[in-house]
């Protein structure tokens, strides 16, 4: 029996199966609103047989976006189209999750067909109070940030809880927090960008509080019976910057804190980060934070293959993988692994007279 294709279980909630649909960026919404656009993007992950399905970072206040043109939840008016994207998701077998975030320092930057890191000036729709744990840029051509104060620290951990309470009511059923990448979560783990004197700077214990603090106050709002995940840069890949070691010190206290599956990506931090990918190049995060924090991962990065992706969850290296690009290409790619691993999943009755014999 295929492992890949083992139901898995996170509180109430069983996945159909072990592959879950990276939140991935489509730089296509209006004042954050959901379009139609993301109704067709992700409903074709769903019928594509994926078991989670994950939006893409969905700004839990206006100055949280990427870019203008990013997902948001940080009004009730955003809801009603995500539900109409949820109810059909749902209604072809998938679990719908949203992954809330703040995109710190590299927010009001342009899409990245457009300029990649380019400042978007006030006149075509960006803002200017771009905010972190410091007031260190990302880059040369990325907006200065200003120093986030105490209440400006309180405001962002409220505008999460609310944001999930508004997931909730969209109908969402997984919630996973966006703690990697170089976006504001992560800025604070990093001593690479968080140079804070404060209780929010300096030692380890100081750097996660944070984290903490937002995984508290969402977990608080979060029903109890819905798992919550998190996403983490497991590394920055530069020399004094957030490691492996200290992932795993993180996860252990997330997991007591309530998190149900750590999502193990890596780098975004510094723009001088020195990365040597391949196939599965993270998937060895993912193992060792699975083996020494003792919860359950997703390994992402490069997984194209099935046999691959089965190899990962078969040998215990995750739980889960997450796959981005190649879903892209191809988002039946679920049901197309599964002929190729011999493992038995229905399609949908519009695609039948198309599965593979």
């Amino acid at each position: 029996m295929s492992a890949l294709f083992t139901p898995l279980t996170l509180r109430s909630l069983t996945l159909r199966n072990r592959i879950g649909v990276s939140p991935m960026c489509q730089y296509s919404s209006d004042r954050g609103f959901a379009t139609d656009w993301h109704l067709v993007h992700l409903g074709a992950f769903a019928t594509g047989g994926a078991g989670l399905v994950l939006t893409e970072a969905a700004a839990v206040t206006p100055e949280g976006r990427i870019s203008p043109q990013d997902l948001g939840i940080w009004d009730d008016a955003h809801i009603p189209m995500l539900r109409r994207i949820t109810d059909f998701c749902r209604a072809q077998g998938a679990v719908m999750g949203i992954q809330l975030a703040h995109a710190g320092r590299k927010a009001s930057t342009r899409r990245p067909w457009e300029q990649p890191g380019g400042t978007v000036p006030l006149s075509e729709g960006g803002w200017d109070n771009v905010m972190a744990p410091s007031a260190r840029p990302f880059a040369s051509n990325y907006p200065s940030p200003h120093e986030l104060s105490l209440d400006g620290i309180a405001h962002v951990i409220v505008s999460f809880g609310a944001a999930a309470i508004r997931a909730l009511e969209a109908g969402f059923q997984v919630v996973e927090l966006h703690a990697a990448h170089g976006y504001l979560l992560h800025e604070f783990l990093s001593p690479l960008s968080n140079q804070r004197s404060d209780h929010y700077g300096g030692s380890f214990e100081n750097r996660i509080r944070l984290v903490l603090e937002v995984t508290d106050a969402v977990r608080a709002v979060w029903p109890a019976e819905l798992p919550l995940i998190l996403r983490i840069s497991a590394t920055d890949w530069a020399e004094g910057g957030w490691s492996i070691e200290e992932s795993v010190q993180l996860a252990a206290r997330l997991h007591a804190r309530g998190v149900d599956l750590l999502d193990c990506s890596s780098g975004g931090l510094a723009a001088h980060q020195q990365i040597t990918i391949g196939p599965g190049y993270q998937v060895p995060f993912a193992r060792r934070i699975r083996a020494e924090a003792g919860m359950p991962t997703a390994a992402v990065g490069l997984i194209t293959e099935a046999a691959h992706a089965e190899q990962i969850v078969a040998d215990g290296s995750a739980d889960m993988v997450f796959l981005a690009r190649e879903l892209l290409r191809n988002p039946r790619w679920p049901l197309l692994a599964a002929h190729a691993l011999g493992a038995g999943i229905s399609w949908p009755p519009q695609y039948e007279r198309a599965r593979l014999r």
